[in-house]
């Protein structure tokens, strides 16, 4: 009886050890929550059905490639191409030859004067005497300053349809003689003087070709008012300082205010009291206008003012200084390049293909350059192109044309488009084409290369879409 005590005792003690848990024992996986899928997949976890999107873009990619082949080789030797989807080369031709660009030289000035110059910065015009007023008199002269506006205009102008494209977003003068009257000046005992000295008197770039000067570009400087015209006269001003004198002497007289003496150009004191200043609109509206309208003034006016933010000289060389060396900052290859003007009317620039599409890929549609350039069929100088295409309304691109007669000899004429055609999803394609060639700017020459482009770029996406290649 006592024998079977201690065995009781230690059955016990046996089961309840069994049932304990060591602390250094690890705690027991918690109960599994997989639960098996409903059917099997038809596609296998290795397949590259599992990388749609990346899969998809390759054979794009490829097919595109293989689109664009057949194109590349109906360029004469003159003329250069150069496609790229998102950065990705496509196809090119001749894409590293140096051509004359005509106004996709723009595209350059654009980059630069967005970067250098600041695309929130506002270009000021001011008025001012070299003592304040007494009592509403200006004894002296008054001096309207350029701050090299572009698109300061009288109200007048920008529907007078004396140019081509009207400014867009003009600057008024007109607000900044009501600035002057709301002042209360009511005299001016000397003359309106128009100061340009912010940038030289280099009024006309070299190396336009006949009949150019005075009529496609210029006379500018860092005051200009109506693009060198004045109320009422039929010609372009020989000084548009002179010339921004008058029509803003006509205004202020308009407003009541006397002036004894007769509107000049000259020069400011430094220390001259400033009465009245109006500012432009943010510099990329202003890039904007030169894009959309290939607007010539804008576009050498920006290059001075590139060239005096950049190294303190408002001249053409220190602008063409200035944006070679941001071409060079941004990793682009310079070696055939040519910065002779920003219009592009000069038949000594030089650009390549290469250099083109790069400064292009470093924005996309949506950037200040890109969202600035004409649209296919609906604005600017795409207006009345590719308008019963496919593209229309999508295709974004930067015109240029030069004619330089005699057909039969150097330099040749250019007719050129550089741009974008955007994509559904955010993929954009880039693409430049410079022709170069005798007679090219004829329509009978260019608009079969031209559409020929176009139709090409939109076959872009072709493949199987991502949907299409995904899991299934």
């Amino acid at each position: 009886m006592f024998a079977l005590i201690p065995a009781a005792v230690l059955f016990t003690l046996f089961n309840w050890a069994k049932g304990a848990v060591d602390e250094n024992e690890p705690a027991p996986p918690p109960p599994s929550t997989l639960v098996a899928p409903p059917a099997a997949l038809s596609t296998s976890m290795l397949s590259f059905r599992r990388f749609p999107t990346v899969l998809s873009y390759e054979l794009n990619i490829s097919d595109f490639e293989a689109a664009v082949a057949p194109f590349l080789a109906t360029l004469n030797d003159r003329s250069c191409v150069s496609v790229s989807v998102d950065g990705i080369p496509i196809g090119a031709r001749n894409a590293g030859i140096a051509v004359i660009p005509a106004s996709n030289q723009k595209l350059i000035v654009a980059a630069a004067a967005l970067d250098v110059i600041g695309a929130e910065n506002r270009l000021t015009t001011t008025v001012s005497a070299a003592v304040a007023p007494v009592d509403g008199v200006v004894n002296g002269d008054l001096f309207l300053v350029g701050g090299g506006d572009p698109l300061l205009s009288s109200d007048w102008y920008p529907t007078s349809n004396l140019e081509r494209y009207a400014v867009l977003s003009p600057t008024s003068l007109d607000t900044l003689a009501d600035a002057v009257r709301d002042a209360g000046v009511t005299q001016i005992t000397g003359g309106v003087v128009g100061d340009g000295s912010r940038y030289d008197d280099e009024f006309f770039a070299p190396g336009w070709g006949v009949g150019v000067a005075g009529l496609e570009a210029g006379p500018y400087d860092a005051l200009m008012v109506n693009d060198g015209r004045v109320l009422n006269d039929n010609l372009r001003v020989n000084d548009p300082n002179e010339g921004a004198a008058r029509e803003f002497t006509r205004m202020l007289q308009d407003r009541g205010i006397t002036i004894a003496g007769r509107p000049s150009s000259g020069v400011a004191m430094p220390e001259s009291t400033v009465i009245a200043a109006v500012e432009s609109v943010p510099v990329a509206e202003i890039v904007a206008e030169m894009l959309a309208n290939s607007d010539n003034n804008t576009a050498e006016m920006l290059m001075k003012e590139i060239g005096l933010v950049g190294e303190g000289i408002g001249s053409r060389e220190a602008g063409a200084r200035v944006m070679t060396a941001k071409l060079v900052e941004w990793g682009i290859d310079t070696t055939n390049v040519v910065v002779a003007d920003g219009s592009g009317l000069s038949l000594d620039n030089r650009l390549t293909c290469a250099v083109i599409l790069a400064v292009l890929q470093r924005h996309n549609p949506s950037s200040a350059l890109g969202s600035a350039l004409p649209v296919a069929g609906e604005t600017g100088t795409l207006r009345d192109i590719f308008a019963d295409q496919s593209v229309a309304g999508r295709l974004m691109g930067k015109t240029g044309t030069l004619n330089n007669p005699p057909f039969n000899a150097d330099p040749p004429a250019v007719k050129a488009l550089s741009g974008y055609l955007p994509v559904e999803g955010g993929t954009a394609v880039e693409y430049s084409l410079v022709l170069n060639g005798p007679t090219i700017s004829d329509q009978s020459e260019y608009r079969p290369i031209w559409n020929g482009l176009a139709e090409i770029l939109d076959t872009y996406p072709a493949g199987a879409t991502p949907a299409q290649l995904g899991p299934r």
